[in-house]
């Protein structure tokens, strides 16, 4: 028997954790952390642990195959790709190139091969209707951050003194921010805040502000009212590098402490406090959760709002605050596109900003685009990396939208359920069997870090690299010149081209450091707004037809917006609350990962259970105005009383079936998914 052990990294979630593969005759047969990784440090999950039975599992989809009525025939590789190509030219012909729309999910656009391929097929092909995941994930915060600083600064908190954890819960979705945060608070090194509807156990090591759900910018508005008041502010920061300091000044008196405790169920004085420490705790740096804020109706001036504490405080591009992180320079994969995707002019700053064009369209229009042919029907959809059945909001529209196409395809790993309504569906390899390239460290880990992912083991049955389905399916339909890579190797060494250390990357397994932290980057660089400094008071936006400065916007649905909504719906709804065991809609046929967590359950305080004559354990129905879904109630008294916690990503409970897309940010139309009213019934 043949044993050795290769060094990789796991791509299943956006983190890229190191990792060491023990392979016998070919075979994974471990998986473990990798203590050398200078940015992961051996963290592991239990995602990365099980890797080899969700590669190995036997619901691996493992050649193509077309549905014929309510069942599967087995194509051949040219069958299948021949089949597509005649459907994909087929509506061309008839509808026009816009008539496709293209899908690209959370694993999609974290990989850059699955990401970029994608993107070219889709202009390749003449539609600009790229409708991915960043509509409903992330995007959001990353466009006010540009707004506000010329750039994307990201929080970096490993020289932090004072950290607030806003709407994040690191034990469920960052386990190596949770072993440092607990190590540095071990060593008596760390301020931490954690504002949260739920007392996280991190929560129990610092000061924990509960509030109600969606009133995050009141919180955030009453600690700038108290900062600037008391002055705690960075005066020569603000002076020197700012615009709009005097209209938030005086914007913010209206927003008293007092004011936002009878709004959010907080204290005043809990609100000043964070106020003051964060304030003179310095450096500090706010971690906001991964769409906490995003996805509600006042997402992109929630983030704002938080970047605008960041720069008052002074706590911007010094160690432990946010940090300019140079990127990784690569081939765009991208070609020149004048058509623009649904949606760009109902959100025009979402599709573009200061002339910059963003690839993405508007997903949450989708279903209006192929069931009432607005603004122009679209009949055909390719579906890579992603599930938007479960994952989008108002999923049986999405459904219905899917099973109204012409031609539905799907490229995925395991039979998702958007992939059982699919014409076609064609096998695509995980990131252990093909070249790839790990570089997300910077966009998340605030690390100028880069990994060559090089293959592990052998596809699984037929399964295909992504790029390799994308470019034999452009050459059948005649722009296969735009597609002139035969390999892995090819594909990797084109998009790195730019960045000069190709080779550098793929002799060192562990990952190289091309850069590092662009530290006073607003000393040493111009700033890249319109007016040259760091906007608090944001033209563009008033430009736009919007706030210039954040304001607090109560939640579309709540018992002060919509009372007699309130009445029939009384309990307030949090959806997504992330689980290490899945990431998204993914793993959940993986034997240990399920056992982990076999079933979803709806999180109440018993206070709440009692209330609605529910008992631990029991099956109840949670109805929205939407929908309605049962499932087991799970008393937590770690959580407010008056919400219930739903997690995301399962089919057999789907909480997207209860959100709402009649809710989004005026800006860049997200979906509000953290605060909704529902009611709880005993069944």
């Amino acid at each position: 028997m043949e044993r050795k052990t290769v060094v990789s990294d796991c791509m299943s979630c956006v983190w890229d954790c190191g990792i060491k593969v023990t392979l016998e005759d070919g075979k994974m047969v471990k998986v473990e952390g990798l203590q050398e990784h200078p940015v992961t440090k051996g963290y592991i999950c239990p995602r990365g642990e099980y890797l080899a039975e969700f590669v190995y599992s036997p619901d691996r989809i493992k050649y193509p195959m077309r549905r014929v009525g309510n069942t599967w025939e087995r194509l051949s590789w040219e069958e299948a790709l021949d089949f597509a190509a005649e459907k994909l030219a087929a509506i061309k012909e008839k509808y026009g190139a816009k008539a496709l729309a293209i899908f690209c999910g959370s694993m999609g656009v974290e990989n850059i091969e699955v990401a970029g391929f994608a993107q070219r097929f889709k202009s390749a092909y003449g539609t600009p209707n790229l409708l991915s995941v960043e509509n409903i994930c992330y995007r959001s915060r990353i466009l006010a951050r540009q707004m506000t600083f010329g750039r994307y600064p990201m929080d970096y908190p490993p020289d932090a003194r004072c950290i607030i954890l806003w709407g994040h819960n690191p034990d469920g979705s960052k386990g190596m921010l949770a072993d440092m945060i607990r190590e540095k608070i071990e060593k008596r090194e760390l301020d931490l805040i954690v504002i949260d509807p739920k007392r996280t156990q991190l929560s129990e090591l610092g000061l924990h502000m509960a509030i109600r759900p969606g009133t995050d910018g009141a919180i955030g508005l009453a600690m700038l009212n108290v900062i600037i008041n008391e002055g705690l502010y960075d005066k020569e920061f603000v002076e020197k590098y700012t615009i709009g300091f005097e209209e938030l000044k005086a914007h913010v008196q209206q927003y008293t402490p007092e004011w936002a405790a009878e709004i959010t169920w907080a204290a005043a004085s809990d609100i000043k406090a964070i106020a003051r420490i964060f304030a003179q705790s310095k450096p500090g740096c706010i971690v906001q959760g991964i769409n906490t804020l995003d996805q509600h109706v006042n997402g992109l001036q929630l983030s704002r709002l938080l970047s605008i504490l960041q720069i008052v405080t002074g706590n911007i591009d010094k160690p432990g605050t946010w940090v300019t992180i140079p990127f990784l320079r690569m081939t765009d994969l991208r070609l020149p596109m004048d058509e623009v995707p649904i949606g760009a002019d109902q959100y025009p700053l979402f599709y573009m900003l200061w002339g910059r064009k963003s690839p993405y369209g508007i997903a949450t229009l989708f279903p209006q685009a192929a069931l009432e042919g607005k603004p122009y029907p679209v009949r055909g959809a390719i579906v890579a990396a992603a599930n938007p059945a479960v994952s989008f909001p108002e999923a049986n529209k999405f459904i219905e939208a899917f099973k109204s196409m012409d031609f539905l395809m799907a490229i995925d790993i395991v039979m998702t359920e958007t992939a059982e309504m699919a014409d076609l569906v064609l096998p695509a390899c995980t990131f252990m069997e093909k070249d790839a390239l790990a570089y997300v460290y910077g966009v998340v880990h605030g690390e100028p870090f880069a990994m060559y992912h090089h293959k592990v083991i052998e596809p699984i049955g037929e399964s295909k690299p992504d790029w390799w389905i994308w470019t034999e399916l452009a050459r059948r339909l005649g722009f296969g010149d735009l597609f002139p890579w035969n390999s892995d190797e090819e594909v990797m060494d084109h998009l790195l081209e730019p960045s000069g250390i190709t080779e550098e990357l793929k002799a060192n397994p562990m990952g190289v450091y091309f850069d590092k932290q662009d530290y006073f980057a607003y000393e040493n660089k111009k700033i890249n707004t319109p007016s040259g400094k760091i906007e608090i008071y944001s033209k563009t936006l008033e430009e736009a037809g919007y706030d210039p400065l954040p304001k607090y916007l109560e939640p579309a649905q709540s018992p002060v917006s919509t009372p007699e909504l309130a009445k029939e719906f009384p309990v307030i709804l949090i959806s997504g609350a992330r689980r290490q065991a899945f990431t998204h809609t993914q793993m959940r046929h993986v034997p240990h990962l399920r056992a982990l967590e076999p079933e979803p359950f709806a999180e109440m305080h018993p206070a709440t259970a009692s209330h609605y004559g529910v008992k631990d354990g029991e099956r109840i129905r949670l109805s929205t105005r939407n929908g309605s879904i049962t499932m087991r109630a799970k008393e937590e008294p770690r959580l407010l009383p008056g919400i219930v916690s739903v997690p995301h990503g399962w089919s057999q409970a789907n909480v997207n079936l209860l959100t709402d897309m009649d809710v989004r940010d005026p800006i860049t139309g997200y979906p509000d998914f953290k605060a909704l009213l529902c009611k709880i019934e005993s069944i």
